[in-house]
């Protein structure tokens, strides 16, 4: 394949994706997205790059192991990228601003299954990327939640240095030992002085350590097993003096739905959607088609298409359904087939609710708060405090009849002083909850009951009829007493798991049969996301939090408002049966 013909074949490959002879999962609307770019005035794609990065790893990349489809030996044969791959070196390196020397993507996500060829291809783009940017002197850091993950990609592209010999050149310095694993490859111009460097370093992501580092190209793998943000943001932030600088994590899907990396997929999957503008981020995600309600035909031979961008060339067809048949017939393997082989993120197995539930039933609506404060609706309130210096929660919750649909409005309280430290250690999204009006950071180091008094005031004049709020007096009795202050109706509501079970199970059951609306609050859902049950006698449920980080308080306050508006329907329909009244 020539090199002036790369250009044509990804633009091809776009347009075989968007017209489906290319079966594609999420990925079809970066295709598409692609294909509207080449129409701007603004920027172009320009090929002398992306040529460059795709020609070095042909020349230089070699497999260590591996095999054909067919069964033949891959060691020490070329890597030849796919046509998926070149369409995200070329994305990733061709697009410029029309008339200036800068990049337009400063940052990409690659979110594919495994076994799809992404750890040789981590090598190949590092050292294609480096040679690129040698006259900048080049820095670049392959980076894993663990050190042994960066070490794959890290030895095999030592491996393809070592095969071709450069590692004996005087040019190359290779260093593989216990303090540093790094390799530096200097280019000299014709008077033998150093023309251009490269330096790859691999190593794990500890963001304690890394405040000072300086590059200008990074690549986070496995970022679905990140534990802080800041193991990503850290090299971002490396990158400032830097104008054609580039971000990549690249992942497969995981089992915590509140991870850091999920949280960028969900980020990225707006971009796509046309949600979020962001014209510097280049997303390219693969995985099998769900439901709206979360289900996936995982015994579909389409499917396992859609989501392997590989597939047919390292994704073997016959044993991909092998494997789906296993999880068809052994349920214990569905989980990690869902997510490891179709790219699906699959709630963590503590879970109790299917959080696409939810999804699917909230999205039925789209009333607004003031929408929603004209409607005939009798709202009943509910509060989780925290004792000091924690997420606190309010809500109000109500039926309204002419849709036969249940309303949960949630707000949550932190305080601004410890509101940084806990959104990272325990990875909640504090600040964007903020951003988007879920959340209010309250003045002071500790919760002020008088912010949720507010907050319950501040409803009532906007036009909610609040008929009661629920509370356990035991705890927070200054709120308990400002609410009484502020003539609202405060019921004592023990916490006892037995009254909360009927408002958990009502919630549940009204979701499950889509009539369950949230304002489409991730706030909401994350706590939601994170709730642990155990089933009693007679269908009784006493829940917990899913881990000691998590955070349910919402959900819990909703729960507290459903048990006040199940009392309230119940009291009502006695003193109708009373009176002979319908």
């Amino acid at each position: 394949m020539a090199s002036n013909s790369y250009k044509q074949d990804c633009i091809q490959y776009a347009k075989d994706v968007v017209a489906g002879k290319i079966k594609a999962g999420g990925n079809v609307r970066e295709c598409q997205r692609f294909l509207n770019d080449l129409k701007r005035d603004d920027i172009e794609l320009r090929s002398r790059d992306p040529d460059l990065v795709i020609n070095i790893i042909r020349k230089i990349i070699v497999h260590q192991k591996g095999e054909t489809i067919d069964g033949k030996p891959l060691k020490n044969t070329p890597l030849i990228l796919q046509p998926w791959q070149m369409f995200c070196v070329y994305n990733m390196v061709g697009w410029y601003y029309k008339g200036t020397q800068i990049r337009r993507f400063n940052e990409a996500l690659i979110f594919v299954p495994r076994k799809n060829g992404k750890t040789l291809w981590i090598a190949a783009l590092a050292f294609g990327l480096g040679v690129l940017e040698r006259k900048s002197g080049s820095q670049i850091y392959i980076t894993a939640a663990a050190l042994k993950q960066a070490m794959e990609a890290f030895d095999d592209l030592k491996y393809s240095l070592v095969y071709h010999g450069i590692d004996k050149e005087e040019i190359c310095k290779i260093k593989d030992n216990n303090m540093e694993h790094s390799i530096e490859i200097t280019f000299p111009d014709e008077y033998g002085r150093p023309q251009g460097t490269i330096k790859i370093d691999a190593m794990a992501a500890n963001p304690d350590a890394q405040d000072s580092f300086n590059c200008n190209i990074a690549i986070a793998d496995e970022i679905h097993a990140f534990k802080k943000a800041a193991q990503y943001n850290r090299f971002k932030e490396a990158m400032k003096a830097y104008t054609n600088k580039l971000m990549i994590g690249i992942t497969t899907a995981g089992d915590n739905v509140n991870s850091f990396g999920y949280q960028r997929l969900e980020y990225c999957e707006k971009i796509l959607d046309g949600l979020v503008d962001d014209d510097k981020v280049f997303v390219f995600i693969s995985h099998a088609d769900k439901s709206e309600t979360g289900d996936v035909d995982f015994t579909n031979p389409e499917q396992h298409e859609k989501a392997n961008p590989s597939y047919g060339v390292t994704i073997r067809p016959d044993d991909m359904m092998a494997d789906a048949m296993q999880a068809l017939n052994d349920p214990q393997q569905r989980k990690d087939f869902l997510s490891r082989s179709l790219n699906v993120y699959t709630s963590a197995m503590r879970a109790w609710f299917n959080i696409d539930e939810f999804r699917a039933s909230d999205n039925k609506y789209n009333w607004t708060l003031d929408d929603l404060a004209k409607m005939p609706i009798k709202w009943f309130g509910g509060a989780d405090l925290s004792r000091m210096y924690d997420l606190t929660a309010a809500c109000l919750y109500g039926h309204y009849d002419k849709e036969d649909v249940d309303i949960v409005i949630t707000h949550a309280f932190f305080p601004v002083v410890m509101a940084a430290r806990k959104a990272e250690e325990d990875q909640i999204p504090l600040f964007g909850w903020a951003d988007d009006g879920w959340l209010t950071m309250c003045n002071g180091p500790t919760i002020n009951a008088a912010d949720v008094v507010a907050w319950f005031e501040d409803m009532r004049e906007r036009g909610f009829k609040i008929a009661q709020i629920g509370h356990d007096r035991k705890f927070a009795r200054e709120y308990y007493m400002a609410m009484k202050a502020a003539r609202f109706n405060v019921i004592d509501q023990p916490q006892y798991f037995y009254v909360k079970s009927e408002g958990f199970r009502h919630i549940e059951k009204a979701a499950k049969d889509g009539r369950l609306y949230y304002l489409h609050s991730e706030a909401y859902e994350y706590c939601v996301s994170n709730v642990h049950a155990i089933e009693k006698t007679d269908d009784m449920v006493q829940y917990e939090k899913i881990n000691p980080t998590a955070r349910m308080d919402l959900f819990d306050a909703s729960v507290f408002a459903a048990v006040r508006y199940l009392d309230n329907m119940e009291s009502q329909k006695k003193a109708r049966e009373w009176w002979g009244t319908s």
